[in-house]
């Protein structure tokens, strides 16, 4: 039987908000990812940094800045052991400088992607998926790619009803 997992990475604390800065308990992207769970049997896996980055938004995005110039592995708090069990990956996370965050890549190198599905979602306030989708083929070869889909952060609670949308046209519910 198909299984599929739910990778995400989300960051919490001072977060910008179409054009203000708010501080939110819980990441949009994370968000997302619960009403992902409420509409499929999946497993989740939440990417997290060993040493997080700031609190503070202006600094954060300096720091993944500097990682993504860097081309750092930003070292995780866990790994799965395996994705072996999955078909289907659905990778979300914020748009981090046109791309995914830095501790993504160092989720997708860990493992062998070959033959499965990722699906990507990016939360962004307006910098859509930029060259993530182009980057996942890079760092995950052997991947069947399928379009991502871009939610703005502040509308993250809102968004079920695209994801419904989404895991439907790519045969999830």
């Amino acid at each position: 039987m198909a299984k599929t997992l739910i990778a995400f990475f989300s960051r919490a604390d001072e977060n910008y908000f179409g054009g203000a800065m708010r501080y939110v308990k819980v990441g949009n992207t994370e968000i997302v990812a619960g009403l992902m769970k409420e509409l499929i049997d999946a497993d989740s896996f939440k990417i997290e940094m060993k040493d997080p980055y700031s609190p503070v938004y202006m600094t954060c995005i300096e720091q993944a800045k500097k990682d993504l110039r860097a081309g750092a592995r930003p070292g995780l708090k866990s790994m799965p052991e395996s994705i072996d069990e999955y078909d289907t990956i659905v990778l979300a996370y914020p748009n981090y400088w046109g791309t995914m965050p830095m501790a993504v890549v160092t989720f997708l190198e860990a493992f062998d992607f070959t033959g499965k599905t990722i699906l990507p979602l990016c939360t962004n306030e307006g910098s859509g998926m930029g060259s993530s989708e182009r980057d996942i083929k890079k760092y995950a070869p052997g991947a069947e790619l399928k379009r991502g889909l871009s939610i703005t952060g502040s509308e993250a609670a809102n968004s079920k009803g695209s994801v419904q949308r989404w895991f439907s046209a790519n045969g999830l519910i």
